[in-house]
């Protein structure tokens, strides 16, 4: 059965949409290994029996020519670090766990070189404290007057401080708290899957106020009241929260992602969110 239109123009942006992410890694702006090779073999699967024209053959050929230099920047990757004796932290990980306390106690030894000092004071070290204290100047020789200026105490409101930006109208922890359940209301009503789409949750009215969601939201995953899935080939990003802030989040290392809010990606939000 051949595809209609539509689909035929939907397979023809997913091509492009990958070939854009191929060139990316390419440039080195992208690690290789953000991209799903089986998933992008089964999208190109999909529609090549249905191309008639050429210039649809001649996109799915320019995607897998792409792919293939992607395979070989993977390849070169994997063969750099085995070059170098590189070991990956999560294959160490695994290792150290499957090894017996007794191996381990084993290789922990054969690398345990203990630094011995020993210390005690002899003649000639307190002749050397006495010679040092003789030769000290008097206290008063040493010790010189400062001059203090006396001022005067004041004091200032909580009003002025909040004006300042000293303090905030109310403590963060509590801010961060309403918002946390600000997240958890939204995504019950507008979610899907208990997750809410990204600039759906943080998108406000004005450009400051979403920016300042987005900081917001930023503690919220650190402190580890949500979390984000995102989607690079699709370009997707969801906040999933959780019932209960998960204190792992605060103890186990992450990868930081950092996440534009431009002028321009807020209006482009607005605008679909008007139409």
């Amino acid at each position: 059965m051949s595809y209609s239109k539509m689909e035929k123009k939907s397979g023809k942006e997913r091509l492009e949409h990958i070939i854009n992410v191929c060139t990316d890694i390419e440039n080195k702006t992208t690690d290789p290994f953000t991209l799903n090779v089986d998933d992008i073999i089964s999208v190109v699967k999909e529609y090549f029996p249905h191309w008639e024209q050429p210039e649809e053959l001649k996109l799915d050929a320019e995607a897998l020519h792409h792919l293939a230099s992607v395979i070989k920047l993977q390849s070169e990757w994997v063969k750099q670090r085995s070059s170098s004796l590189y070991t990956d932290p999560f294959l160490l990980e695994e290792k150290i766990k499957k090894t017996s306390k007794q191996d381990m106690i084993s290789v922990f030894l054969s690398a345990w070189n203990p630094i011995v000092e020993f210390e005690q004071l002899s003649l000639q070290n307190i002749a050397q404290s006495l010679l040092y204290w003789d030769t000290l100047p008097p206290l008063s020789g040493r010790w010189k007057k400062i001059d203090v200026s006396e001022t005067s105490m004041g004091s200032v409101s909580r009003e002025e401080m909040v004006k300042e930006r000293i303090l905030s109208n109310k403590e963060f922890a509590d801010e961060l708290t309403a918002y946390w359940l600000e997240l958890k209301t939204k995504t019950a009503k507008k979610g899907i899957d208990n997750k809410i789409d990204y600039w759906d949750f943080i998108g406000a009215e004005t450009y400051e106020e979403t920016v300042q969601n987005a900081f917001l939201t930023s503690f919220l995953v650190t402190y580890g009241y949500a979390t984000l899935e995102i989607d690079r080939l699709e370009e997707t990003i969801f906040i999933l929260p959780f019932n209960e802030p998960r204190i792992e989040a605060l103890t186990v290392q992450s990868t930081s992602v950092p996440i534009a809010i431009s002028f321009e990606d807020w209006q482009k939000w607005k605008r679909g969110k008007q139409v």
